[in-house]
């Protein structure tokens, strides 16, 4: 298998999308589907604790083997089953953590990319820094799935960093659910088993596996220890877990390792900037909206520019492709008048437009490689 062959996200059968609809389906909610087929492994379980590993990503485990001797042993079928799924696409945080937590596609809940234009404003929304406006109920306004739990009784707390609780991102993807607090492995592990004792579905997240690959890199010293602290976490909720219960693990991408010389500084193309009025996306998944009339042109010279290096198409064809899964109307123009989709390891950095520490990362991550796009599912049941 080539890991920078691209993968087409699997939506409504093998999908981050199906993770909480499956759970719900069988925690007795009416109308939740079990997507997953996971039918023999969670038959009759009255608890669900899922928790997603930032970065984690399927074919990152065998890389953390020996760091993470519980996720390996689920992978290989002694504690549980393990099997790869696809992330939505764009492949980043933002767009998974509410694909997620509404159990939609980007294109259905509208989160589409890390940056994206607000149309009609001239400003772009970073979603990791979103407080304020825009209103993430008319942003993002996709009932979420722990909404649906809550209804049905099922109490949902999502554990996470509160520093982030007030935030448009975790508004949009945890709405309807109680928030508890945790940073780190052993803080997350405490309050999402103490959660099981009054919550029939527990979500928790831990960044440290993506935050250590964009900072040193894949397969380093660090990114090792932060594998060791992810696999810590499992452990400590297999072990804790109460009877009748199930485990999901999760990842919302996995990450590539981009080497300098496939850096291309779009700000710095004079050719590339000749037509477009803003730059979104992020540097594996670029959306270029452009100046009336010069759509044609600005894709055409693109095209002509990065050959290979990128598939730059119209907003129509990416949407056609099934990336996003269906798109309203009313999210169309966030998507931006062209796409380009990086092929292998190469990354579109836009120096004027974006913070000087992307430039320093070593890992990235959004677009449609093997690598980038599948993630694991494993269940462990009590």
């Amino acid at each position: 298998m080539n890991l920078l062959d691209p993968v087409e996200p699997r939506y409504g059968h093998d999908s981050l999308a199906d993770i909480l609809p499956t759970a719900l389906s069988f925690l007795g909610v009416a109308g939740e589907p079990d997507a997953l087929n996971l039918a023999a492994e969670l038959d009759g379980v009255r608890r669900v604790a899922v928790v997603l590993l930032d970065g984690m990503g399927w074919h990152q485990l065998p890389l953390a083997a020996a760091d993470a001797p519980t996720m390996t042993d689920i992978v290989a079928g002694r504690l549980g089953l393990g099997r790869p799924i696809t992330s939505g696409f764009p492949s980043t945080t933002p767009v998974s953590l509410v694909t997620l937590g509404t159990g939609t596609t980007p294109g259905h809940h509208g989160i589409v990319g890390f940056n994206l234009l607000r149309p009609g404003t001239g400003k772009i929304l970073n979603h990791l820094h979103w407080t304020g406006d825009p209103d993430p109920a008319v942003w993002q306004p996709v009932p979420t799935a722990f909404t649906r739990a809550s209804e049905a009784g099922l109490a949902p707390t999502v554990v996470t960093n509160p520093r982030f609780t007030d935030t448009g991102l975790t508004v949009s993807a945890y709405r309807g659910a109680r928030l508890g607090p945790g940073i780190e492995a052993d803080a997350v592990a405490e309050e999402m088993l103490a959660a099981l004792s009054s919550s029939r579905l527990v979500y928790g997240y831990l960044p440290d596996v993506d935050r250590a690959g964009h900072d040193f890199g894949i397969a380093t010293p660090e990114w090792h220890q932060a594998a060791a602290d992810a696999d810590r976490l499992v452990t400590r909720l297999v072990d804790g877990l109460p009877p009748d219960t199930a485990l999901i693990v999760t990842a919302d991408h996995g990450q590539l390792d981009i080497p300098p010389d496939t850096r291309i500084d779009v700000d710095r193309d004079p050719r590339l900037t000749e037509g477009v009025t803003f730059v979104a996306g992020e540097a594996r998944v670029r959306y270029l909206h452009t100046v009336e009339g010069a759509r044609a042109d600005v894709l055409s010279t693109w095209r002509d520019v990065l050959g290979e290096r990128a598939w730059v198409v119209e907003r129509a064809e990416a949407v056609a492709a099934g990336w996003f899964g269906p798109v309203p109307e009313s999210h169309l123009q966030r998507i931006g008048d062209v796409v380009a989709v990086c092929r292998d390891r190469w990354v579109l950095m836009a120096s004027r437009h974006e913070p000087p520490r992307l430039n320093s990362m070593i890992a990235f991550h959004g677009s449609n490689t093997t690598a980038e796009m599948e993630i694991p599912l494993l269940v462990v049941r009590r």
